[in-house]
C-alpha cells in the first residue's frame, strides 16, 4: 500500500487575508494523520516546508503581489513533491492558498515527465484560477495556477512548468465564479469546466467518471486540488473566498469516494483552509473526513451517533 506523506505548506503569500498559515497545524490538530493510519495506511508527516533566500523577482503589473515570496514557495514545492513521489508516496500538502499549486503541481509533473506517464489535473475549486500575473486585476497570485500549468504565457518570473498539461487532460469541477478575463481565455482552451449548472444538470457522478475514464485509458496520474471553496459556506465557512451554491456534504463525499474506487489519485492538495475563519474547527474536520472518504472509508463505516 502507498504510504501517505504529509507535506506541510504554510503558504499565505498568493492572497492578502492573513490565516491560511495555520492550515497545516489545523489539519494535523483536527487528525487527519489518525483518520489516514485508521483505514490502514501508512503515514510520513514531514513537517512544514520553510522559504530560503527569496529570488529577486519583478512584474509588469503591478498589482502583483508578493511575488518573490510566492516564487519561493514554488520552488520548495517542486522540490517537495517530486521528492515524495520519487520515494514511491502520495504526497498530501496540507495548505495554504491555491498559489501553492504552482509548486506541487509542477513537482508532480516533473516526476510524471521523468517516468513517461501524462499527468491529469482535478480542481475541485469555486474558481477557474485562470489568470496570469500579468492578467490579474487583483494581483492575488493564488488565481493563477491552472494557467501556468495550462502553459499560458505571462509566468516570465516563473521557471518554465516543466511540461504544460494539455487543456483536455485538465478538469475544472465544482467552478462558480470566472471572470471575463479568464472567460475569454478559457474559451481558447478546450479545458473541461463542469460548473455547477453542468452538476446541477447531469449530476455529480457523470462527469467525473468521464474524466476517470480518461485518466485510467492513458495510464495517467492524477493529481487532485482541493480547495475549501469546492465545498458551499454553509458548510465549510473557514475560507476567505466564500461563493454560495457550493457542493453539499453528501456530494463532495460521493466525489470522494468515486475518487478512491478510481485508484487513479497519486498526489492531493488541500488548500485555502483559514482557521481563523473557522467554527470551532468545523471546516478543518470536514476536510479530514472528506480525505478520509477519499483514503477508503464509506458512509456505512461512519459510527450512528444515538440521542435517545
Amino acid at each position: 500500500m502507498t504510504q501517505t506523506i504529509l507535506i506541510g505548506a504554510p503558504v499565505d503569500s498568493g492572497q492578502r487575508r492573513p490565516g491560511c498559515l495555520m492550515g497545516p497545524a489545523a489539519y494535523r490538530v483536527a487528525g487527519l494523520a489518525q483518520a489516514i493510519r485508521d483505514l490502514g495506511h501508512g503515514v510520513e508527516d514531514r513537517g512544514d516546508l520553510t522559504l530560503g533566500d527569496l529570488p529577486q523577482a519583478d512584474c509588469p503589473n503591478p498589482a502583483v503581489d508578493q511575488l518573490p515570496e510566492t516564487l519561493g514557495w514554488t520552488a520548495a514545492l517542486t522540490e517537495a513533491v517530486d521528492d515524495a513521489l520519487s520515494a514511491g508516496g502520495m504526497p498530501v500538502v496540507l495548505g495554504g492558498d491555491h498559489s501553492l499549486a504552482l509548486g506541487s503541481v509542477a513537482g508532480a509533473a516533473l516526476h510524471a515527465r521523468r517516468i513517461g506517464r501524462p499527468l491529469f489535473l482535478l480542481w475541485l475549486d469555486a474558481h477557474s484560477d485562470f489568470h496570469t500575473p500579468i492578467s490579474t486585476a487583483s494581483g492575488n497570485l493564488h488565481g493563477t495556477p491552472v494557467a501556468y500549468i495550462a502553459g499560458r504565457e505571462g509566468f516570465d518570473a516563473f521557471p518554465p512548468f516543466p511540461t504544460p498539461i494539455p487543456a483536455e487532460r485538465i478538469c475544472l469541477y465544482g467552478i462558480r465564479s470566472v471572470d471575463p478575463a479568464e472567460h475569454a481565455a478559457l474559451l481558447k482552451h478546450d479545458i473541461a469546466i463542469n460548473d455547477m449548472r453542468v452538476l446541477d444538470e447531469h449530476g455529480i457522478v457523470a462527469p467525473l467518471r468521464a474524466f476517470l475514464e480518461q485518466v485510467q485509458a492513458a495510464g495517467g496520474m492524477l493529481h487532485v486540488s482541493l480547495d475549501v471553496d469546492f465545498l458551499d459556506p454553509s458548510i465549510a465557512p473557514a475560507v476567505g473566498t466564500t461563493v454560495p451554491g457550493g457542493t453539499t456534504f453528501r456530494e463532495a463525499h460521493l466525489v470522494m469516494e468515486l475518487l478512491h474506487e478510481s485508484g487513479l489519485v497519486t498526489s492531493l492538495d488541500l488548500v485555502e483552509l483559514n482557521p481563523f475563519l473557522d467554527e470551532r474547527g468545523r471546516t478543518a474536520k470536514l476536510m479530514v473526513d472528506l480525505v478520509g472518504s477519499l483514503m477508503g472509508r464509506k458512509v456505512f463505516d461512519r459510527p450512528t451517533r444515538s440521542y435517545i
